[in-house]
């Protein structure tokens, strides 16, 4: 599932440009005008579509971290649909779950569900959607990283909160297949992953398809999977393991917006996804 439609409109393309060009250059650094020429139309005629730079930016960071919550969401949806009715029978290495997906009464949370799924294919399926969005949208990685800042308070914590939740959803997930792991181990697991996947602006430039696209989501895959098979071997969880810090705070409401901690940050439960810097 790409992070992307398949025919973008012009609002949308005006986007994809102003990411680029914000990513490359800076917010301060690009003008209407530059925006305009990239996607063949004046500066001035961006206003139909944008208030400003600071709308663009704003649609950037909320969308994003919006469309990676509802892929998430449409996953664990699918995968639930697909274990069958609650008698299913349950295959070895399947995991009933019988817990909230989602935070509590956000919009669109998946529930409770009572039925048996696949949970090693719900990870590889949530996996494979970071990937796509790691390679589709680098510039938004960095962009996230330099400008989030720039936003209004109200979109920033509207950023955090959906990431808290995305976060939150594959943690459940990783317990699922591996309940032995303490939660705060689980998520810094996620984290980690997170930061491994969303390394890849330092691959190239932002304009265009990457060289080997293909080889590098394989491997991208294979060290993903091999992050979280690490939470099975024998002394995963010892006493001050992996992943203490993030679980050091408070994560009774992971979709609470508190306004501390910075998004794509430390990998702390208020700093969601690890921090990249393009040198």
């Amino acid at each position: 599932m790409s992070t992307r439609t398949a025919a973008p409109t012009r609002r949308e393309q005006i986007l994809k440009q102003a990411a680029r060009l914000f990513a490359e250059r800076g917010f301060h650094g690009v003008g209407v005008d530059e925006i305009g020429a990239a996607v063949g139309i004046s500066g001035p005629g961006l206003y139909r579509h944008f208030a400003g730079k600071d709308a663009m930016l704003a649609e950037l960071l909320v969308g994003i971290s919006g469309r990676l919550l509802d892929g998430g969401r449409l996953r664990v949806r699918e995968a639930d649909e697909a274990a069958g009715a609650m008698g299913a029978v349950e295959a070895p290495g399947v995991t009933r779950v019988t817990e909230v997906t989602g935070a509590p009464g956000a919009p669109g949370a998946a529930g409770v569900t009572g039925m048996g799924r696949d949970s090693a294919a719900l990870l590889a399926s949530l996996i494979d959607g970071h990937i796509d969005f790691a390679l589709d949208d680098r510039a938004l990685i960095t962009l996230h990283d330099r400008e989030l800042d720039r936003l209004r308070d109200s979109d920033r914590k509207l950023v955090r909160q959906l990431q808290r939740q995305y976060v939150e959803l594959w943690v459940t997930v990783v317990r699922e297949l591996y309940p032995h792991v303490p939660e705060a181990q689980a998520r810094g697991a996620v984290h980690a992953v997170f930061g491994l996947l969303n390394s890849t602006p330092h691959l190239g430039s932002y304009g265009g398809s990457l060289p080997g696209r293909a080889k590098t989501e394989a491997l991208l895959r294979r060290l993903a999977h091999g992050a979280f098979a690490a939470l099975g071997e024998e002394g995963a969880d010892g006493a001050g393991g992996f992943g203490t810090a993030a679980g050091s705070a408070s994560t009774s409401d992971p979709a609470s917006t508190d306004g501390s901690g910075s998004a794509y940050g430390s990998g702390s439960a208020e700093d969601p996804v690890p921090r990249f810097r393009r040198s």
